[in-house]
């Protein structure tokens, strides 16, 4: 049941249970100091009775008439409170006794477990005197019912005063609470309508520094996930549109190369399909035609592994990303003779998962095929080697792979803005929580990214 209550009725019932404690101990204390002090006050007070009859009748004798001076002193005494005095032999009259207000104490008896818990006892004394050398003496009796009704009324007055008091407190405090707590139920309101999507939704702080501090925490939380989601749309967009620009790019491939090598084969096997039909076959014009059918194959296979290596790394799964990149590289090196390239591929990497590594391989092929179609470059080095990132950033601290492709060409100029290839790339490595960067000098131009391990997406 506590589980279900809000902060709000948590505060309210503890604040109660502890306001009506205190309230009971309070009380409690009373009670229990009753019969202490009921029993203090009947010894008090008959002891003074005593004193103060023994001062009273000490010249008696000597009064014209003893006998009607000490039935004055008796009248005289009734007036005090908490005992009553009578002569021997006499009933102590206890009717009509009044409190300090001047009401009738029997009228407001304590209730029965009062007297029970405090069980008070009447206690009686004799002071003895004489008059005119005949003994006598004058009883002192205690009433404890009248300073246990006093002690009564004095736990009444304090469970009403104590009762008013902790329940303006209460009262209090509540609305201190309430009003405290009100921008919870506000905080409440904009989470639910950062939860559909309105990351517009912006919450006034307000109330106690905690809650203040909560506020524009939020605040800061809607205004991140609404730009999250602003990147997040504009990376689809960036998405489709490079996949619009691949299809493009491997369309002109198909057309360009493709088609090309086709025509050329279907014009060499023609010529040779009319040599095989004449009456008398030149066998070296037929070699020459078959000589360049087969260098047409053999282009148009390199055509074709080309093309697949940029849809899907032949063997990267297989043999792993260190043989993909050699593979890569030695394909490269044949297309482009002129060019030297430097591989320095660290043997152990580590375990990088399939996605970094098919990063990894994107980066390098990427970089390469800028280099040979827009560098101008004589030698390219390629260095992937494992790093340990101690940025900052989302990959601050973790295992990483560093892969670094620097050429010695013209580089970019300063106007140059970046293709969708490495646009594409930048925010692939970016949603893997690396880092992109591309530096060009007068020397060539530099590629380097940081790529963590085991990165998913």
């Amino acid at each position: 049941m506590w589980q279900k209550l809000s902060l709000r009725a948590r505060i309210n019932l503890l604040l109660a249970l502890v306001l009506t404690l205190g309230l009971g101990i309070n009380i409690a204390r009373l009670v229990l100091e009753a019969g202490p002090r009921v029993q203090a006050e009947d010894q008090s007070v008959i002891r003074l009775a005593r004193e103060l009859i023994e001062t009273m009748v000490a010249g008696l004798n000597e009064a014209p008439d003893p006998e009607a001076r000490l039935n004055q002193i008796v009248q005289d005494l009734k007036r005090l409170r908490h005992v009553s005095i009578t002569r021997q032999g006499e009933a102590a009259d206890v009717s009509g006794r009044t409190d300090r207000s001047g009401d009738n104490v029997d009228a407001r008896a304590p209730p029965a477990w009062f007297v029970g818990l405090v069980h008070p006892e009447m206690s009686a004394v004799n002071v003895p005197i004489t008059i005119k050398g005949k003994p006598g003496s004058l009883l002192i009796t205690s009433h404890p019912n009248d300073e246990m009704v006093e002690i009564w009324d004095g736990i009444v007055t304090q469970l009403q005063i104590g009762s008013a008091i902790a329940i303006v407190l209460f009262l209090i405090t509540s609305m201190v609470v309430s009003r405290a707590l009100a921008p919870i139920k506000t905080l409440s309101l904009a989470m639910t309508k950062i939860e559909t999507g309105d990351y517009d939704t912006r919450v006034r702080p307000d109330g106690p520094p905690e809650l203040a501090a909560i506020c524009d925490k939020l605040n800061h939380l809607a205004a991140v996930l609404g730009d999250a989601v602003d990147d997040k749309r504009r990376l689809a967009e960036r998405v489709v549109s490079l996949q619009d620009v691949e299809r493009k790019e491997i369309a002109r491939e198909l057309h360009d190369e493709f088609g090309t090598y086709l025509f050329a084969l279907r014009a060499h096997a023609s010529a040779l399909t009319r040599i095989a039909g004449a009456s008398d076959p030149n066998a070296a014009v037929a070699r020459k035609h078959g000589g360049a059918i087969l260098e047409q194959v053999n282009a148009l296979q390199q055509s074709n592994r080309r093309v697949l290596e940029r849809l899907r790394p032949v063997g990267l799964t297989e043999l792993g990303l260190r043989e993909a990149l050699g593979a890569l590289l030695r394909l490269w090196s044949e297309s482009q003779p002129g060019v030297v390239i430097e591989a320095a591929i660290a043997p152990s990497l580590g375990e990088m998962g399939e996605t970094a590594d098919l990063t990894i391989y994107r980066i390098v092929q990427e970089a390469l095929t800028n280099v040979f179609r827009h560098a101008n470059a004589s030698r390219v080095n390629v260095t992937v080697e494992p790093t340990m990132s101690l940025a900052a950033g989302t990959h601050g601290g973790r295992a990483c792979a560093l892969v670094r492709v620097r050429d010695d060409g013209s580089g970019l100029r300063p106007d140059h803005k970046l293709g969708l290839g490495l646009t594409g790339m930048r925010e692939r490595i970016l949603a893997l929580g690396g880092s992109l960067k591309i530096a060009s000098e007068e020397g060539g131009l530099t590629v380097e990214a940081v790529v963590p391990m085991k990165a998913t997406v």
